[in-house]
């Protein structure tokens, strides 16, 4: 022999008694199983028992899941939006700005790595009372702690503008689809649908914010919007006005023009090319009463003090018209508590939108509109998983009656996905729903090794029960082999941390727990009810026929 090969057996040598022993456990172990799936079959009414019990703990588990769209993702950044009270100036917002800056370099110099503030403008609109804080996070690699995360900082930073006296500072991270809004949590429009005006918008919204601001399933609930401001309004009397020969258009543009400009030609001086705007001196555009002072040209050529067909007077209005699907609404940003989804964020928006006067209503937006969207869809998915699953099956088996069986064995499957998902405190999420449609295609595949054999035993003159055994104890192994195959193949998904980790531990903790039901307690039940359901459907013989019955 070769000398390259003695290592090689040497190799072997060592290692044979690890696969002695491994067969030794492993043979007990599926002497046990074979043993269980016995006791089954003497005991198919305590077994049926049991799998109604576990029937039962499916669906509660899955009518607890909390809902959600998509979970949280660290991605390295975190907003702070600044809201302040109407009329303050734009150096009071900077020093606001500056302040949260300063918290940011000073107090969390181990997670931040820069800064950049902006006064004027908003997520809610440009105002002098509006600001917006980007804080950019350090590498992954830096942040290797729990309290170093996006989600800590975002707590602690809320803690300590909480204190700031004369402004309001929401602290949170971008969503999991940026393209999708501009805040994590829920994104609710109040709407005015029953045409109650504007005043009436604004009572049921602070009605909302207060009665949100006292349920504990939700935090940070805000109005991305801007608060109305003093407005002086010109009310023009247009019978007056018609009698005077005035036309709307020359109302409208001697004011734009005096209070703001109105481009008039262009005139050539010294070789260049420059503009003409008309508009009142500094003086006569500064106060109210400077109105009075402006007349207007009417149609033949006279000019009609201003005074003589309009009033005015001080009101308060929003400074922007805020519309959604073409009705007055309201934006308002909020969060679900800790420990709670976004889910039962929404349902609490909803219970407490119920509450206010009628004409008021309500709409979802962003990722709010997309989980109602993808809440709305999940029970059509899984009916039609299970219909293409059964079709499948039944085309495999050539047999409407033997694919019950797999179609018995999805809740078993599902119980790991849906106990494994709520002992990590996950949601109902779109990735949770992937890995479980994932796992009804894994609870098939184990019945169809198992079931197909006992089929093949059959052909061959073997009796029920003796075939399942058969089966039970010789797929035993390759039903192991392939389930563990796959389940050590997700399993990095499921303790995975670092970017990303939100999405990977979602749908990795689904297959995983999925994985393992699917696998160990199918397992038992799959003999049992191929036996029941062979039973129970057995077709009579004819004399024409084989000796051994076959199976519908």
């Amino acid at each position: 022999m070769p000398k390259g090969h003695e290592p090689a057996e040497s190799a072997v040598f060592f290692l044979r008694p690890f696969f002695g022993w491994f067969d030794r456990v492993f043979f007990r172990v599926r002497d046990r199983y074979v043993g269980v799936v016995g006791h089954s079959l003497s005991r198919k009414l305590r077994y049926l028992i049991i799998y109604v019990l576990l029937v039962g703990v499916v669906g509660f588990l899955f009518l607890r899941l909390p809902t959600a769209y998509l979970p949280d993702e660290d991605q390295g950044i975190l907003l702070a939006q600044i809201l302040m009270p109407t009329g303050t100036t734009l150096e009071q917002t900077q020093a606001v700005a500056d302040e949260v800056q300063h918290y940011y370099q000073e107090n969390e110099k181990e997670a931040v790595e820069s800064c950049m503030t902006i006064a004027g403008m908003g997520f809610s609109g440009r105002s002098q009372n509006n600001g917006m804080v980007f804080a950019r996070l350090k590498d992954w690699k830096l942040r290797d702690r729990v309290d170093l995360r996006a989600k800590a900082v975002a707590g602690r930073a809320m803690g300590a503008f909480s204190r700031i006296r004369n402004a309001m500072v929401f602290v949170f991270p971008p969503p999991a689809v940026v393209e999708l809004g501009n805040a994590r949590g829920i994104d609710f429009q109040l709407m005015d649908r029953g045409g109650l005006g504007h005043t009436a918008l604004m009572n049921a919204r602070n009605q909302l914010l207060g009665m949100a601001a006292q349920d504990k399933r939700l935090v940070a609930v805000r109005p991305n919007g801007m608060e109305d401001v003093p407005e002086y309004r010109i009310d023009v009397d247009w019978e007056k006005a018609g009698a005077l020969g005035l036309p709307i258009t020359s109302i409208h543009d001697t004011i734009s023009a005096a209070f703001g400009s109105a481009y008039v030609n262009d005139f050539i001086q010294g070789g260049r090319v420059k503009r003409v705007y008309a508009q009142a001196d500094a003086p006569y555009r500064m106060l109210p009463k400077d109105l009075e002072k402006l007349y207007v040209r009417n149609t033949a050529g006279k000019m009609a003090p201003f005074a003589s067909f309009a009033s005015s007077h001080w009101t308060t209005g929003s400074p922007r018209l805020e519309r959604f699907n073409g009705f007055p609404s309201m934006n308002i940003w909020g969060e679900p508590a800790p420990h709670r989804s976004s889910g039962e964020a929404m349902q609490a928006m909803e219970e407490i939108a119920s509450k206010l006067p009628q004409g008021i209503g309500f709409d979802w937006n962003g990722l709010s509109y997309q989980e109602r969207m993808a809440t709305a869809q999940g029970p059509i998915l899984y009916a039609f998983s299970i219909l293409v699953i059964f079709l499948c099956v039944a085309a495999l088996y050539e047999s409407w009656t033997i694919p019950f069986v797999n179609l018995l064995m999805l809740p078993l499957g599902v119980f790991g996905a849906l106990l494994a998902t709520s002992l990590r405190g996950l949601s109902n999420d779109v990735y949770f729903q992937i890995g479980f449609l994932t796992t009804l295609g894994l609870s098939t595949k184990n019945a169809i090794l198992i079931i197909q054999f006992i089929k093949e035993q059959r052909r061959h003159g073997v009796g029920l029960t003796e075939a399942t055994l058969g089966a039970v104890r010789i797929r035993f192994r390759p039903v192991i082999m392939t389930s563990l195959a796959f389940f050590f193949g997700t399993l990095p998904l499921a303790i995975a941390s670092g970017a990303g980790a939100g999405a990977m531990n979602a749908i990795g903790t689904a297959v995983t727990g999925g994985m393992l039901s699917a696998t160990f307690i199918d397992l038992i039940f799959i003999p049992l009810f191929f036996v029941l359901i062979s039973n129970l459907f057995m077709k009579k013989q004819s004399p024409a026929s084989s000796k051994t019955p076959e199976v519908s």
